[in-house]
């Protein structure tokens, strides 16, 4: 009957499935009902509840949380009557689909598996029964609320309770997290990274520049040292090729002579600088350098010559002691030239036992030499050399050597430089200017000259942000753009036998590697010639890129290791302060005292501006500003269209109103090194360069030349101070010097000429005295004095070293520097200093701070050296009153006689016989007593072959034109400087300087040594020397005639005028003054110049433009000079 009920069933599951399949799931339902029943005595106070039993289960929100076995805790009323054994299971979890972020696929598991892991102990059977499940000891990832149990363990004690919440997508919920304990260890001491080195002697660095580049790319050194480089001093060019991106060099050649020179060549981020040799050698040459601090490390290069020295080993220990006395690690390197491979050898053994001595390690035991010898060494204590390793001498005779040093304590290396910029596009400035529009404002009338530029920048600011974001860009060194595809190609050959000669060995390997080199090298350098000379070509129109390739050509870039940190900042804050202040003396006077002249101008207000001359004085600025500003000078000439009438707006609202903006008064000074090689610790090797705001420069050209036309209306200047004055120059000064000087020896007296030293004169002006000067000698009141006061008052400047900047320090003396007005004013405050010397009859002339005074004097009447002992005893008692330094250990003197006689004369000059000199520079012009000049043509003729020179470098790819243009700038120049005061000298002192000439039209032009120059200099259209000296002085002369030279040059020509009425008082002739010395009157201006006027032709003496004189007198002189080259 069982067996028929089943097969009916069997039957009816066939015939109705769907129908069956709900009777058993209702029947499973009913079953899993009845379970509940008979388990569960009290269902309905689980499915029901009242409401003080809701308000029950709202403050149940706190409760225990079971943490253990042995943990308490109290069960909330709706589950008081639920079985023990329910209670740690949770409810179901919600098995609803829902959108899954990304890096949540594992969700469910990681739930289960929390729940799991709570399961009490005496369920624990459950927990083994899925062990893949169980919750992974080192974390818990953050779940729901509903997952964390909330009953513990019946018991008295109450368990440990805390707030559950419910967790977002994304959080933490802390109450998940179990507790670590901690196992504090000891932090690992990292070891020092070893340094990588070589060390090759390069047998001249000039023809393998490329070919060393390489090597140290290819071997990742860290540092190469190089012996026998054969560099001269000064040759920079060989080094520019040398150094790879992101790397610096030390060079130390040798004085003089040929051969030797010491080089080491070092990746940039490290704390590496050359230090000064202790002591004199002469018998080896030495190179030392330091590495890193706390303790530091010296590095010393070596070079012995091979010849024998007895004085080297007592050297050498010398030089051992003080390296032992000073550094606990020490490096020596080098090619010592010494045959420690025959131990045999007397200098080899006591060399050796030297070393030995010394406790240092000689880590080469093979030979360094083609020969066979080992001459190049690596000595070393208080540090590990490993890994070292002999190269194949490929491009010398000598070995290259490789290995690592391990220093005591890591080296630290700095960090690389970043910067912030903004990325201009061609359509930025478009952009700009549309959004700009959108957010400026129009301003208010009573907005301040603050208020303007304040909303000028933040708009320019915004707009910046959305067309041109800041961004940060680590600065990254530059790879060489010149590399092409077949210059690799060559490199990938000079591998491919590299590999061949470490295969097989064989002669033949061996050459065709060094001619592959060879080949590597000038392939470079050709592709590097034509890179150059297509960028000057594509910027024919730019002269600064002609002159920044060259610079980049002939210059490598300096190396300063300045730490660029806020503590080196606010030193260099600290010690141009201090500096300043200690120059001012401790007395402060309260009264000007500079006598008042009262005044028939007065300059009560400056004019406000229109727009297209605001627009003229931008676009012709020379574009160079603070890093402070918000718009780059260049940027802002593409915009100024746009921007240009709110600027007109706070410049004339400036000018209107007597207030400068606080903005522009604010300066960022970047120390810059006075002379390459200096030492860097030294802060007074340093010059503080002062950057001010682009558009405070503008706004100072207004006010300048509204001033400068209101002085020189007034005739407030002082005559004789040429500094920064239309017309006026140090050539201009120096012939109105010399002049006198030449004149006054013509007529037997002796002549002292005193170069007054004013130590950082423009920073110790005081602003008190400053303004009661402008008041009351210069006559300026009003506004534009209280604009004056406003430019003074408040100023401030901070350092700046890369990114970072130092805190921000008052600038309470002196004239701005790097500023438009600060010269001028200078000037202004100088002005009763020309009021002293005529009180005593001695002459003076000014070029900014530099004071030059000469009196002539009677040398049978010594007396008269009193009044100009007065005269300096008065000078420096106005000085100290007006808080200026007279440097008397800096002040020189030099006495001139009527003979051309080289010994000093036999005159007393009392308190100025220790400054007295035989030789001073003024103003660039090396002076001796005799007036030869010798001295100032052989400074010319040495610095011009030097350039001559280093211009062979980058004649290959500059044209024909660049290079006439490029030789006029470093050659040309310099012959032509104050060569007006060499008319009268020896024909051997001219003979030099033509050297030079021919020298460089040969050069130019490609001719041969022993080929005829007249013809070369005729094609060129240069004038020789002699003839150049008479152009400049007859072009000074049409000048000073016609207004355009200074008044104290127009002075000394005076036009001839007959006694009675002749034709020649038509002829615009000048009066010859009489001379008695042909090589002391005849060679003054006032004298020379009249009778080189008069011989010109008479339609050359009528032009009317100086551009018209110009081209008739060269066509004059080109006839005189090249007669027989013409016909």
């Amino acid at each position: 009957m069982v067996r028929a009920g089943l097969l009916m069933i069997t039957r009816r599951k066939k015939m109705a499935p769907v129908c069956l399949a709900c009777r058993q799931s209702l029947f499973f339902i009913c079953l899993i009902l009845l379970f509940l029943a008979n388990v569960v005595q009290h269902v309905s106070s689980i499915l029901s509840y009242d409401c003080q039993t809701l308000l029950e289960i709202g403050s149940s929100t706190k409760v225990s949380v079971w943490f253990g076995k042995d943990s308490q805790g109290f069960l909330p009323p709706y589950l008081e009557a639920v079985p023990l054994r329910w209670h740690p299971l949770p409810p179901p979890p919600d098995m609803r689909k829902r959108r899954r972020r990304r890096g949540t696929r594992g969700g469910r598991l990681v739930k289960l598996r929390i729940r799991i892991s709570y399961l009490p102990h005496n369920l624990r059977s459950v927990r083994q029964s899925f062990p893949r499940l169980l919750v992974p000891s080192r974390a818990l990832d953050p779940v729901d609320s509903w997952l964390v149990p909330i009953v513990g363990s019946i018991g008295s004690s109450p368990a440990k309770s805390f707030p559950l919440r419910h967790l977002r997508w994304r959080g933490i919920d802390r109450s998940n997290l179990r507790s670590v304990d901690l196992v504090v260890t000891a932090p690992e001491v990292s070891e020092p990274a070893p340094l990588r080195l070589g060390l090759i002697n390069a047998r001249s660095v000039a023809n393998k520049t490329f070919i060393l580049k390489d090597f140290f790319s290819s071997h990742a050194l860290d540092f190469l040292c190089l012996t026998e480089t054969w560099s001269s001093p000064g040759e920079l060019s060989v080094f520019s090729e040398l150094l790879p991106a992101g790397c610096a060099y030390f060079s130390a050649p040798r004085a003089s002579g040929r051969g030797g020179g010491l080089a080491v060549v070092f990746k940039s981020h490290f704390e590496f600088k050359q230090l000064s040799s202790w002591t004199h050698h002469t018998s080896f040459e030495l190179c030392l350098c330091e590495l890193g601090h706390s303790p530091s490390l010296l590095c010393a290069i070596v070079y012995r010559p091979p010849k024998y020295n007895k004085e080297f080993l007592s050297e050498f220990s010398e030089f051992l002691a003080d390296c032992a006395s000073r550094y606990d690690q020490v490096l020596l390197l080098g090619d010592f030239n010494i045959h420690v491979c025959c131990p045999g050898k007397p200098l080899a053994k006591e060399f050796m036992d030297l070393v030995n001595s010394f406790n240092l390690v000689q880590s080469v035991k093979c030979a360094t030499q083609e020969r066979g010898h080992t001459l190049d060494l690596v000595l070393s204590y208080g540090l590990s050399v490993c890994n070292l390793h002999v190269e194949d001498a490929v491009f010398s005779d000598h070995m290259p050597i490789l290995f690592d040093v391990v220093p005591l304590s890591p080296v630290v290396k700095r960090a690389a430089p970043t910067r912030c910029y903004r990325a201009f596009g061609s359509d930025t400035a478009e952009d700009f200017s549309t959004l700009f529009e959108q957010l400026v404002s129009s301003p208010s009338e009573s907005s301040s000259v603050d208020g303007l530029l304040s909303h000028l920048d933040s708009v320019c600011k915004s707009a910046l942000d959305v067309v041109a974001p800041l961004r940060l860009r680590q600065c990254k060194p530059k790879a060489s753009p010149w590399l092409t595809d077949f210059t690799r190609a060559i490199r990938r050959e000079c591998r491919r036998c590299e590999r061949r000669w470490k295969k097989d060995r064989l002669y033949v390997s061996l050459e065709a590697l060094k001619t592959s080199w060879k080949a590597y090298q000038r392939a470079v350098k050709t592709a590097k010639n034509s890179y150059f000379s297509q960028l000057i070509a594509v910027n024919s129109h730019n002269p600064r890129v002609l002159y920044n390739t060259i610079n980049s050509v002939l210059n490598a870039e300096d190396h300063v290791l300045l730490q660029s940190s806020e503590v080196m900042c606010n030193r260099f804050l600290n010690f141009f302060v201090d500096k300043v202040a200690s120059l001012r003396p401790s007395t402060v006077s309260s009264v000007d005292p500079a006598v008042h002249v009262p005044c028939l101008n007065l300059l009560i207000a400056f004019q406000p501006i229109v727009l297209p001359e605001l627009e003229k004085l931008v676009l012709t600025a020379k574009p160079c500003g603070s890093p402070n500003d918000v718009v780059h000078p260049c940027f802002l000439k593409e915009v100024f269209p746009t921007v240009g009438p709110h600027i007109l707006n706070i410049i004339n609202t400036s000018l209107l109103s007597g207030q400068v903006p606080s903005e522009f008064k604010h300066a960022v000074i970047h120390p810059l090194l006075k002379k390459p090689g200096s030492d860097i610790s030294v802060m007074s090797n340093f010059r503080p360069i002062s950057k001010l705001p682009f558009l405070s420069k503008i706004l100072e050209k207004v006010v300048h030349t509204q001033l400068m036309d209101y002085l020189n209306n007034s005739q407030m200047f002082e005559v004789f101070q040429s500094g920064f004055r239309p017309f006026h120059s140090t050539e201009t000064a120096l012939i109105k010097v010399m002049n006198d000087i030449l004149v006054a020896t013509d007529c037997g007296k002796h002549v002292v000429l005193i170069l007054l030293d004013m130590t950082a004169a423009f920073d110790t002006v005081d602003h008190d005295l400053l303004i009661s000067r402008l008041q009351h000698c210069v006559g300026i009141s009003g506004l534009a004095l209280l604009w004056i006061k406003s430019y003074l008052s408040n100023r401030s400047f901070c350092v700046k070293l890369g990114s970072l900047s130092s805190s921000v320090a008052p600038l309470s003396w002196g004239v701005p520097q790097g500023s438009i007005l600060g010269p001028l004013l200078f000037s202004l405050y100088l002005l009763p200093l020309g009021a002293i010397f005529p009180k005593h009859n001695v002459s003076f002339h000014l070029y900014a701070d530099d004071c030059q005074l000469y009196f002539p004097f009677s040398h049978s009447d010594s007396s008269q050296i009193r009044l100009l002992l007065d005269c300096l005893s008065d000078v420096k008692s106005w000085m100290a009153q007006n808080f200026l330094n007279f440097n008397e250990r800096k002040t020189e003197a030099i006495l001139f006689g009527p003979n051309r006689s080289s010994d000093m004369p036999d005159v007393d000059l009392a308190a100025l016989t220790p400054q007295l000199k035989s030789s001073i520079t003024n103003l660039g012009l090396k002076i001796d007593s005799a007036l030869t000049f010798d001295g100032h043509v052989n400074g010319v003729v040495k610095s011009s072959f030097y350039h001559l020179r280093r211009l062979s470098k980058v004649k290959p790819f500059l044209s024909r034109r660049d290079l006439e243009t490029v030789i006029h700038a470093f050659i040309t120049s310099r012959l032509d400087y104050c060569n007006f005061l060499l008319i009268g000298v020896g024909l051997g002192t001219l003979t030099r300087l033509q050297l030079v000439q021919n020298a460089a039209a040969r050069f130019l032009s490609g001719k041969r040594k022993f080929e005829h120059i007249t013809p070369v200099l005729a094609s060129l259209h240069w004038f020789p020397i002699e003839f150049r000296i008479h152009f400049k002085v007859l072009l000074l002369v049409f000048k000073s005639l016609n207004g355009l030279a200074p008044a104290y040059l127009s002075d000394l020509l005076k036009p001839y005028v007959p006694t009675r009425s002749l034709r020649s008082a038509e002829q615009l002739l000048l009066s010859v003054p009489k001379s008695r010395l042909k090589l002391r009157g005849d060679r003054a201006f006032s004298i020379v110049a009249p009778k080189l006027w008069n011989n010109l032709p008479l339609h050359i003496r009528q032009s009317t433009s100086v551009m018209v004189f110009k081209s008739r007198l060269k066509t004059h002189f080109y006839l005189l000079a090249f007669d027989s080259v013409v016909d």
